[in-house]
């Protein structure tokens, strides 16, 4: 069984550890958390078509772990390949994004909806010609004066936002191995509660 995770970001040494990188940094840490688990794991990304892609196993499961090179607003060219050129059917993927709407730390799993104001959903959204796909909607607050939104989402992750943000991408890959082992039902039971 194989499964499409994909972490929404901008590449570029700039954009490291900014809020909306979200999707990057849970994939990065869901690759380090698998090769510290298992000594003969090599799990590590080399540049692809469209994309950083990386490869894990999850009991059993074959992980395809994407990390679009095409910028946010244009990720739905590297789903909508990826998706393609392993023949994933939809509901065995997973979109890792941030949410602006959501306090910082707190995750939501969604199995559709609207792109909520995110241009990398909307570009999804408009590449796959429907809504229907996981999501995980990481918070990352709204603590951003009037008209500085681009600068926020943009801006480092440091302080105390950091340490909320490290330990809830622990919980990420958590929820990663819990949707590609038992589903995204039992997966949002068990993490929308928390």
């Amino acid at each position: 069984m194989k499964y499409l995770i994909v972490g929404l970001g901008n590449p570029g040494e700039e954009y490291e550890q900014t809020r909306h990188n979200i999707g990057y940094m849970a994939l990065d840490r869901f690759v380090k958390t698998i090769n510290q688990e298992n000594a003969d794991a090599s799990c590590s990304f080399s540049i692809d078509r469209h994309a950083y892609v990386a490869q894990a196993k999850v009991k059993g499961r074959t992980l395809i772990l994407v990390k679009p090179t095409t910028f946010m607003n244009l990720s739905g060219k590297a789903v909508k390949y990826w998706l393609d050129k392993e023949k994933i059917p939809i509901e065995n993927m997973l979109i890792i994004v941030d949410d602006l709407a959501l306090d910082l730390g707190a995750i939501r799993l969604r199995m559709g909806g609207s792109d909520g104001g995110h241009n990398g959903l909307k570009d999804i959204i408009a590449s796959l010609g429907h809504n229907k796909f996981n999501r995980l909607r990481f918070g990352i607050g709204n603590n951003f004066a009037r008209g500085r939104q681009i600068d926020f989402v943009l801006g480092k992750i440091e302080g105390e936002d950091w340490n909320v943000t490290d330990e809830k991408l622990n919980t990420c890959c958590d929820i990663i191995k819990s949707f590609v082992t038992i589903g995204m039902d039992r997966t949002m039971n068990l993490f929308n509660r928390k």
